[in-house]
């Protein structure tokens, strides 16, 4: 099968974000498709002209610098998404497809993906990794009834010309046959990276020796964005009153985005930086195994807004696939998942002095540390590793192409 992959913020490995979409398209090539993955190319830099090309496992990748990061204005952000929309539609078009696949963020790349499949007359799957515009209608961040509309119209636009939609998370399955009832709907969440998380402990010993503000003292670390959703100032909040508790904790925040600097005059204020809190910039991916390796525990935080419950961060994952405890503030399907599995904890969104109790308490149960690693363990095992989900997403993809009506050779 030619498949056209269109994921505007495609990441491989030696980059810093999610690697779903590296991970699916390398193990399709695997399989014998053929996969041409359309995407931007954000590093800073001078912008250059046309199409980079580069292989990655197989994976043929197409680039184009479109310029984009958090900090930048509404207006800049829809003008890079209206950009690689027009972009990928007239790339994907002249690309050879029995399929085209394209995942959101953002909600435009549906419209080049639509377009290109009906001009092969080929099946477009859709892939949902947040519900818009629903999130942010009920973040208050979407409140031009024009643009809300113009949102909604998008999304229904997505939903009735795939062939089938994937969600990863029960929530945003539901957001979309509520929207679009009737529209069928996989649910395929982020997943357990089993290989790459699996360190040698020397290499850990070696990076809690080489800092000296950690050495063998409990480590409680977030990866990913710091933006508007996630309110990662929870944490610091949490550390300040940890540090009263138990002075010995320490606390790592590894990534970028729009509440970076916010997060870290915070803990400036606090007197936390560079001793109790700890700020990294971003880290590729590859580097994630080692820091997670040395954490005691995860975390993972969404501002109380209900909306929010239905996401399906890396970072869960990335803890699971670690064996290591996650934490989180909010409720929802993953909160469930770690009640009835004791994978992690689910700390109170409203107080963050009694999440701090819960973290001491915890972080200092050895009893229940271990069973919490070797539950989340299994949990990355038996339900989220990355082999398995492929296995759905893969049937979904020749479900779709199984559906469509035979064409002949010159199409």
């Amino acid at each position: 099968m030619r498949i056209v992959y269109i994921h505007q913020y495609y990441c491989n490995p030696q980059m810093a974000g999610g690697i779903r979409s590296y991970e699916q398209a390398r193990r399709l090539v695997a399989r014998g498709h053929t996969v041409d993955v359309i995407t931007t190319d954000i590093t800073p830099g001078a912008r250059e002209l046309g199409w980079r090309v580069t292989e990655e496992d197989g994976v043929t990748v197409h680039w184009f610098r479109v310029p984009y990061n958090n900090n930048m204005s509404y207006a800049r952000r829809l003008r890079a998404f209206a950009e690689f929309m027009v972009l990928a539609g007239a790339k994907a078009a002249r690309l050879r497809a029995d399929l085209v696949f394209a995942t959101s963020t953002p909600l435009t790349v549906a419209v080049p993906g639509v377009l290109a499949a009906k001009l092969r007359r080929v099946p477009f799957v859709f892939e949902v990794r947040d519900l818009w515009p629903e999130v942010p209608i009920e973040m208050g961040a979407l409140r031009n009834p024009v643009a809300r509309g113009l949102a909604g119209a998008l999304a229904n636009f997505a939903y009735r010309n795939a062939a089938e939609v994937v969600a990863l998370s029960p929530g945003m399955a539901a957001g979309v046959t509520a929207r679009r009832p009737g529209t069928p709907t996989t649910v395929i969440p982020n997943a357990a990276d089993l290989d790459l998380f699996t360190v040698d402990q020397e290499q850990v010993r070696q990076f809690r020796a080489t800092h000296d503000w950690l050495g063998d003292r409990p480590l409680i670390v977030y990866t990913g964005a710091l933006g508007a959703v996630n309110g990662v100032e929870y944490l610091v909040h949490a550390a300040h009153r940890m540090r009263r508790l138990d002075p010995d904790i320490r606390v790592l925040i590894v990534g970028h985005g729009k509440e970076w600097e916010s997060t870290k005059q915070l803990a400036a204020g606090y007197g936390l930086l560079g001793e109790v809190v700890h700020m990294w910039e971003k880290v590729p991916k590859s580097q994630l195994p080692v820091i997670l390796g040395a954490a005691s525990m995860s975390s993972s935080f969404v501002r109380p807004i209900r909306g929010l419950w239905d996401n399906s961060a890396n970072k869960f994952f990335d803890a699971l696939a670690a064996s290591r405890p996650i934490a989180i503030n909010y409720g929802g399907w993953q909160a469930d998942l770690l009640r009835q599995t004791g994978a992690g904890l689910v700390l109170t969104p409203e107080n963050t002095d009694v999440a701090a109790g819960q973290l001491v308490r915890h972080l200092r149960d050895e009893v229940w540390m271990r069973q919490a690693r070797e539950a989340a363990h299994r949990l990355a095992v038996e339900q989220f590793s990355r082999d398995l989900l492929f296995e759905r997403f893969e049937e979904v993809l020749n479900r779709s192409v199984g559906h469509r009506p035979v064409l002949s050779e010159q199409s």
